[in-house]
């Protein structure tokens, strides 16, 4: 594939995801007034909780601006509308990048792919659920009943994605750690080793992540991330154990990387053939460049040849070139 071919298939791919995303946004605006609505339930929850210790709290959404409430609404269609076509652009990604792997690279792309999805889900699913509890604990810190908390309801969706954004990346890290695995970077000795540390850097990560300073937000991030962290470690250690029972079958066989993927064993084949034939035309200058010296009777070759020949007449004892010394 030339690279004209390749710009021409990215082309093609970014017009594909594009497309999506703009269709599920404009599909999504049609929904605006309900997403709206489950946006903001975690700050309601919020509010009521905080009215559990502080009854007398004023906390209040606000917009401020002539065109902040067409902008919010349009904030909150483009992210449905990210989420929602996924699947789509996602794919797109993938297919663009698939032609240049191997058969092996495609099929654990398809498992980074098929797991990476619902942990990120997960995470952002448990980011949704102790928003609100988090939130309560920040509204508790308002000094005096006199001062009412008003929040700008952009600021607080961009808050909100913050948070459920790291939630769902945080649910992405055993799965990086067991695919440094895979490709052998880390053996699962090496996790077992340094669990420890692992799990101290998830709390580490956990606390300076989440968004209050309780104990409990950030419990809630850092013991999923141990039983993720603890479950990629016990994959790691069965699948050195596969790996190393499917070295001992095959011994001293080693598989070509190319039999599994036509164009790359292609271009070996080409490669090869390339090569035989530039030491082919080489051996042929060579040959000729042998017979040409001989031909214009360079002095130093003939100089030497008549040394050698001396020499022999010598070592042989020949009488026309001298006696044998001994």
């Amino acid at each position: 594939m030339t690279l004209f071919e390749h710009l021409k298939e990215l082309r093609y791919r970014l017009v594909v995801g594009s497309l999506a995303i703009m269709l599920a946004t404009a599909v999504a605006f049609a929904f605006n007034h309900q997403l709206f609505n489950l946006l903001i339930e975690p700050y309601s929850r919020a509010i009521e909780l905080a009215k559990q210790t502080r009854p007398d709290i004023k906390a209040n959404l606000i917009i401020s601006g002539v065109a902040a409430p067409f902008t919010v609404s349009m904030k909150i269609a483009l992210l449905a509308g990210l989420v929602v076509s996924a699947p789509i652009w996602l794919y797109q990604i993938w297919a663009f990048i698939v032609p240049g792997l191997l058969a092996k690279e495609k099929k654990w792309t398809l498992i980074v792919i098929g797991s990476a999805t619902p942990l990120f889900i997960a995470g952002i699913a448990l980011g949704y659920y102790v928003m609100p509890k988090g939130i309560a604990v920040l509204l508790n810190f308002t000094p005096d009943s006199a001062v009412a908390n008003l929040q700008d309801l952009g600021q607080f969706l961009s808050f909100m994605t913050r948070v459920m954004l790291v939630f769902g990346l945080a649910f992405e890290v055993p799965l990086f750690i067991l695919m440094l695995n895979v490709v052998g970077v880390l053996p699962a000795k090496y996790i077992t080793k340094y669990r420890a540390y692992i799990i101290f850097g998830v709390f580490v990560f956990a606390a300076v992540a989440t968004p209050t300073p309780d104990a409990i937000t950030m419990l809630l991030l850092a013991i999923p991330m141990v039983v993720l962290v603890i479950l990629s470690e016990v994959l790691a250690h069965m699948f050195d154990r596969r790996k190393s029972r499917h070295r001992d079958e095959l011994g001293d066989q080693v598989e070509d990387p190319t039999s599994h993927d036509a164009a790359l064993a292609a271009l070996t084949d080409q490669s090869g053939s390339d090569a035989a034939a530039k030491a082919a035309s080489e051996s042929r200058v060579n040959g000729s460049a042998h017979p040409a010296a001989s031909a214009t009777g360079d002095p130093d070759t003939n100089g030497h040849r008549g040394d050698s020949a001396r020499e022999d007449g010598v070592n042989a004892g020949d009488p026309e070139l001298g006696e044998d010394p001994t």
